[in-house]
């Protein structure tokens, strides 16, 4: 039985992994689209950098951090979602989570909310997390969005310039 479901996984991460390769082949839209879909993935995590890295070698690199980083900001909104929802739920039970809202809040503002979001948008730290902890604290929507873009064009312009200077290293390697 255990076996059946991790091959059943990977069959499904498999055909994901096609699907997401087809779409990238579309260039400029497909990178769009591969980073709304990877980003907006909270439970799987979906590689769309990659995508990045390998159509940097034939495309513009930085047209490709600009739609990738955008494509990747509007799916952190998912997460984002999730906790704006959530917190609509803990306002039945107000009493209880008031507290910790209350101190969360007060650390994010105090420590930079908009540079935790940009740093955790920049680097391989896990932004979704970050993206619900704004939501539940119902952190203005247009800032995350644009602090998510900040650190998301960031991480896909160096992912996307690596692949430009480097993929034709990395194909002699592999061949």
């Amino acid at each position: 039985m255990p076996y059946d479901i991790v091959m059943s996984a990977a069959g499904a991460l498999t055909s994901m992994n096609s699907f997401l390769a087809e779409i990238a082949g579309w260039g400029y839209a497909g990178i769009f689209i591969v980073s709304v879909i990877g980003s907006a993935s909270i439970i799987f995590p979906v590689p769309s950098m990659i995508f990045v890295f390998l159509l940097s070698g034939e495309l513009n690199p930085i047209i490709i951090a600009l739609l990738a980083g955008a494509g990747s900001a509007i799916g952190e909104m998912a997460g984002y979602g999730l906790g704006y929802g959530s917190s609509l739920l803990t306002e039945k039970k107000k009493r209880k989570w008031e507290k910790i809202i209350g101190r969360t809040k007060d650390a994010f503002q105090k420590h930079g909310g908009f540079w935790i979001i940009v740093l955790f948008a920049a680097t391989p730290l896990p932004h979704d997390i970050v993206g619900i902890v704004a939501g539940t604290l119902k952190y203005h929507p247009k800032k995350f969005l644009f602090a998510t873009f900040i650190g998301k064009f960031a991480i896909n312009l160096v992912i996307a310039l690596a692949g430009f200077y480097s993929i034709n290293w990395v194909v002699d390697m592999l061949a």
